[in-house]
């Protein structure tokens, strides 16, 4: 039920009329209690209050709703007004105002509560705006009355047990912070009023986005985790939203935060699921995670030491506003201390619309106002761009807008179908060791057979170049291997590998790029640079064939090692590497061994891997296809192979041994990746191979 933006009250001279009652003069019986909107969560104050009243701690004196509670909703002393401003005009003297009305109402709704001289308890969002926001703080501070905000979930018991697991170190430092919501949503619930999924309405702000209303908490919650209270505790917001249903406003988005203190806060959400889930926060710690399921308060660490699953309880708001009127205790969710939240608001209320989401990307189940729109694959994508802290967008999903960072480009493709993307990794998280890579790659009949920044190696990018170990800088991203730990270990090591703008696309006989690229340690210093020459040849309709060959030269002495060199046996990735998609029925096989046991750590001349693709988000369902990979002409190196964990092939260049290059020495690579719709039987490949 909408609410008439009413108005404060004042007194002759203009003035927000003043409370009666002195600070110092508060009753000791019941404090009296208003209520703004019974419907919707207003209902569920109701019922609070209810429980408060029998406990002799407060007085339902009155409720203002133009629709007006069922007949013994409220205890017959309790008055009904149809709006707030004829409440303050009875008489009612309230000393809280609880407001839960529409999200456009909050403004004017709290400004005439604060110059009746009540006290406030305010749903969330707050306001609709940050310039409300602000006036909001400053009639607060004018009056001398407190505010507090609906965020439930502040009031979890499970917060206080974060702070101390992070104080103690038991997941190690604090890198990221990730949160999740997947919930369900249907017609009817857009149809419930007239400001539902609206982003503006007769000219005034609303904002009803999936993060900014359903799943807020799990963006307040996050940013309470993080310490991010305040405006000046953000230095960033990022958006990248969407919609599937017919609306104005997100129903799926990725709010990407980084505080001042530099961690970064991603919040992937959606109401598209196929299936509600307990929203999650999830702490990234460098020796151990803890996810929070704030819903449900409750806390699930794991680290060295096992897992521990723990339980709280949680504070009430509403008892907690009055304790602290009573008694001075602190606030849990202060008006100020929402400014943070409010920077995220913001953010998504000047944000451009939200992308609607292809219909050919949307299932709709159910009929009539039951029906409600599910993305697939979405659950997947949320995970990801939690784990690598990266945009719908970043992680290329098909309906996502295209990345607004430049360096995207097509490389290669045929007939105006794309064959293979290059990307530059500009804006991905240190963590990922940022590099360029191939992403897509698709086959001649569109067939995705690449894959990144995976929820179970974030890290892994599609296809390219890259070490783990050069001078103790990682270039692969993720932890890393230790030989004095024996383990991998989280450390702040991370190099990038750039792409020089300048040459970023020389042309090279025969229709090849060459590039040129420096590898940057973590200390800002070029280790290596890299002459890397990329071409692809057209084989027919259903097969194309991509050419590697690279150069890198030490600019100083270097050591290019991997986990298998730093004494991790059958872990000697390194070099060049080949991230696939979910697959099925995969067949792994070389010239004289099959399966992944017997090729991994091989040497051979070739190895191929064909199997049906299409199991991952966006990925076209049930193609067939086969990858064959020739080994480098340089120097027999192993065939590094997952298959069972998850889907990938290297060429090792440093399996068990490091690679000691002097300065200004060069070590070369190259090798070709055949691209082919269809599956090859060993014969096939084996003739491929020999032809070309």
């Amino acid at each position: 039920m909408d609410f008439p933006q009413t108005q404060p009250t004042t007194d002759a001279a203009g003035t927000g009329t003043l409370d009666t009652k002195a600070a110092t003069g508060r009753r000791t019986g019941p404090a009296r209690v208003a209520l703004i909107g019974v419907h919707g969560f207003g209902a569920i104050h109701l019922k609070n209050l209810e429980r408060l009243q029998q406990a002799g701690t407060v007085e339902l004196v009155a409720v203002a709703d133009p629709n007006p509670p069922s007949p013994g909703a409220l205890p017959d002393t309790t008055a009904v007004h149809a709006d707030l401003q004829s409440l303050l005009a009875g008489n009612h003297s309230p000393d809280v105002v609880i407001v839960a009305t529409p999200i456009q109402t909050h403004a004017p709704l709290a400004l005439a509560t604060l110059a009746s001289g009540a006290d406030l308890y305010l749903e969330k969002p707050p306001v609709a705006s940050l310039a409300d926001f602000r006036q909001l703080q400053e009639a607060a501070e004018a009056s001398g009355r407190s505010v507090q905000i609906g965020f439930q979930s502040l009031g979890s018991q499970g917060l206080a047990a974060i702070d101390k697991l992070l104080n103690d170190g038991t997941i190690g430092t604090l890198q990221g912070i990730g949160a999740t919501g997947r919930w369900v949503r249907d017609r009817a619930y857009y149809k419930r009023s007239r400001w539902a999924g609206k982003r503006r309405m007769d000219g005034v702000d609303v904002v009803d986005g999936v993060a900014t209303n359903p799943l807020a908490h799990a963006i307040a919650t996050a940013l309470r985790i993080a310490g991010a209270r305040t405006v000046e505790d953000v230095a960033s917001v990022e958006t990248d939203l969407y919609r599937a249903n017919d609306i104005e406003s997100d129903d799926t988005s990725v709010i990407r935060i980084r505080t001042a203190a530099g961690l970064p806060i991603t919040c992937a959400l959606t109401l598209c699921a196929a299936e509600s889930v307990e929203p999650y926060i999830t702490l990234q710690g460098s020796t151990g995670t803890a996810v929070f399921h704030y819903t449900g308060d409750r806390l699930h660490i794991s680290n060295a030491d096992g897992e521990e699953t723990l339980d709280f309880g949680r504070d009430d708001l509403t008892e907690n506003l009055l304790e602290h009127l009573a008694g001075g205790k602190e606030l849990t969710s202060a008006l100020n201390d929402s400014g943070a939240f409010m920077l995220v608001l913001e953010a998504v209320r000047t944000a451009e619309p939200p992308a609607p989401i292809s219909p050919a990307h949307v299932l709709w189940q159910g009929e009539g106002d039951a029906a409600r729109a599910v993305i697939p694959g979405i659950e997947d994508a949320l995970e990801r761009a939690v784990r690598a802290h990266a945009t719908f967008s970043e992680l290329a999903l098909p309906w996502a807008r295209p990345a607004k960072h430049p360096g995207t480009t097509t490389l290669f493709d045929a007939g105006g179908r794309a064959l293979a993307v290059q990307r530059t990794g500009a804006g991905l998280n240190a963590g990922l060791s940022p590099r360029p890579y191939l992403h897509p790659v698709t086959t001649p009949g569109g067939t995705v057979v690449t894959d990144h920044l995976p929820a179970d190696h974030p890290w892994h990018l599609g296809a390219g170049f890259a070490l783990q170990d050069v001078n103790g800088t990682n270039f692969w991203g993720g932890k890393t291997y230790l030989r004095e730990a024996g383990a991998y270990v989280s450390r702040e090591d991370h190099g990038r590998i750039e792409l020089l703008p300048a040459n970023a696309e020389d042309a090279a006989p025969g229709g090849h790029i060459t590039q040129q690229l420096r590898w940057v340690g973590a200390d800002g210093q070029p280790l290596l640079t890299e002459r890397r020459t990329l071409g692809r040849q057209i084989l027919g309709e259903r097969m194309w064939r991509l050419d590697l060959r690279t150069e890198l030269t030490a600019v100083v002495g270097a050591s290019l090692g991997s986990p298998g060199s730093n004494g991790a046996a059958g872990s000697g990735y390194g070099g060049f590497f080949w991230r696939l998609p979910a697959c099925s029925g995969a067949r792994i096989f070389t010239s004289d061994a099959e399966g992944e046991a017997a090729v991994h750590g091989s040497v051979a001349p070739w190895l191929a891997w064909t199997a049906s693709f299409g199991e991952g988000p966006g990925i076209r369902s049930g193609q067939p296809a086969t990858l064959v990979f020739s080994a480098p002409a340089e120097a027999d190196d192993p065939w590094f192979v997952r298959a069972s964990g998850y889907p990938g092939v290297g060429s090792a260049l440093a399996w068990d041994t490091p690679v000691a290059l002097a300065a200004g020495e060069s070590l070369r690579r190259s090798l070709s990746v055949w691209v082919c719709d269809g599956e090859l039987s060993p014969a096939a490949v084996e003739s491929l191979v020999g032809q070309h």
